[in-house]
């Protein structure tokens, strides 16, 4: 759960990180590009100046020494052009005097409309990427003629991969920080649902739970002293109902010893015709004791099942029949009994014979004199037992 918790913190603050950072850093971009542009045309347009005084003197040399000592001052190069887009000087080393640069579409604008043109290319030159500004040597008449700044965007791409270096690098301790406070937090709220889960596995092992945790959330501080007095109110019922248990079982032991002596002492006293129901009183006397046993021996054990034991379900259905028939009789209601033999259950001591005693004992109080009560019983994976009567629904 911790590591949820902080996988959560970390992911909301890494997209609010990206929500602003990305934003900032095109935003930079944008600005750096529009700062170099006008940079480059205000010394574009700084040199058409001393170009065009220049040509007014008709001195070309002087002109040749101000694009060559632009072109290395910028680390670029300098073309300028005549009215007809012929090459007049140039730094560019591929592109001798005289040649016509018509297919320049920037430098053809200027040279149409007399004003200045701003753009982007890529050289062919070592595929070296260029920005480029083309303005007119003297504004507003093209007649004589524009000149073209290209310098290369290193110095541009650098500046903004440094500024998106510096935003990775603030994001990435930012992240940082938000990681360490997280991890504190998580564990801050995750101790007392782990002390809570701790204190229910002890609590199903049987022992006491710990006191409930001093920090954390309050509302899982309430809850852990919640379930700590409940725990404590669960086992003391739980320790009362085993003493209770314990007491009852041996407070019965003894009348139930007296009992059987007193049937046992009733023997000779018997007719033959008798015998058979005290047999029956007294196979009810031992099975309440094995009963109290049980009940004993989980006192003891301090445990909330009993052993089993396999038990013949169609010898417990004949001896509880043989034991409810009399009273049947009395109620002019039919006892039979139908299954396979040899099925067996595996059930707690004398479990089946009391649940055979409160189905037949509901059955009888149900069914309508004269009728008959079926118990049936079948074999497969789980064995079935049915009580069937013919009383009202």
């Amino acid at each position: 759960m911790t590591r949820r918790v902080l996988v959560t913190y970390v992911t909301f603050a890494l997209l609010v990180l990206l929500a602003l950072e990305v934003p900032l850093g095109y935003v930079y971009q944008r600005g750096e590009q529009q700062r170099a542009f006008a940079e480059l045309e205000h010394d574009a347009e700084v040199l058409a100046a001393f170009v065009n005084s220049a040509l007014d003197d008709r001195e070309l040399s002087r002109v040749e020494l101000l694009a060559r000592e632009t072109g290395q001052r910028l680390g670029g190069h300098v073309e300028v052009v005549d009215a007809e887009a012929r090459l007049v000087t140039g730094t560019h080393p591929d592109r001798p005097a005289g040649a016509v640069l018509g297919s320049a579409t920037d430098i053809q604008t200027v040279l149409r409309d007399g004003n200045r043109r701003v753009s982007a290319r890529t050289t062919g030159r070592d595929g070296e990427p260029m920005m480029s500004v083309a303005v007119p040597i003297h504004p507003g008449q093209a007649d004589r003629g524009a000149l073209r700044l290209s310098v290369p965007t290193t110095g541009v791409v650098s500046r903004i991969h440094q500024f998106w270096a510096l935003l990775a690098a603030a994001g990435l301790l930012v992240l940082a920080s938000v990681a360490g406070v997280a991890a504190a937090l998580a564990r801050w709220i995750t101790r007392p649902v782990i002390a809570l889960e701790r204190a229910t596995r002890q609590l199903a092992d049987g022992v006491p739970p710990p006191p409930p945790p001093t920090t954390g959330p309050p509302e899982l501080r309430r809850l852990a002293a919640t379930f700590e007095a409940t725990a404590t109110r669960l086992q003391d019922l739980i320790a009362s109902q085993r003493a209770f248990v314990g007491h009852a079982s041996h407070q019965l032991k003894t009348p139930l010893a007296a009992l059987r002596l007193r049937l046992e002492n009733l023997e000779p006293d018997i007719r033959a015709a008798g015998d058979r129901n005290l047999r029956a009183a007294l196979a009810e006397t031992d099975r309440l004791a094995q009963l109290i046993e049980t009940l004993l021996t989980m006192a003891r054990l301090e445990q909330t099942t009993p052993p089993h034991e396999p038990a013949d379900l169609s010898r417990a259905v004949a001896e509880r029949v043989f034991h409810w028939a009399p009273l049947a009789a009395d109620n002019h209601v039919r006892l039979t009994a139908t299954g396979p033999e040899g099925v067996w259950v595996d059930a707690v001591p004398g479990a089946v014979d009391q649940i055979l005693d409160n189905l037949l004992s509901n059955a009888i109080r149900a069914a309508p004199s004269g009728s008959s009560i079926q118990i049936g019983w079948a074999a497969g994976p789980t064995a079935e037992l049915h009580v069937v009567d013919e009383g009202r629904a």
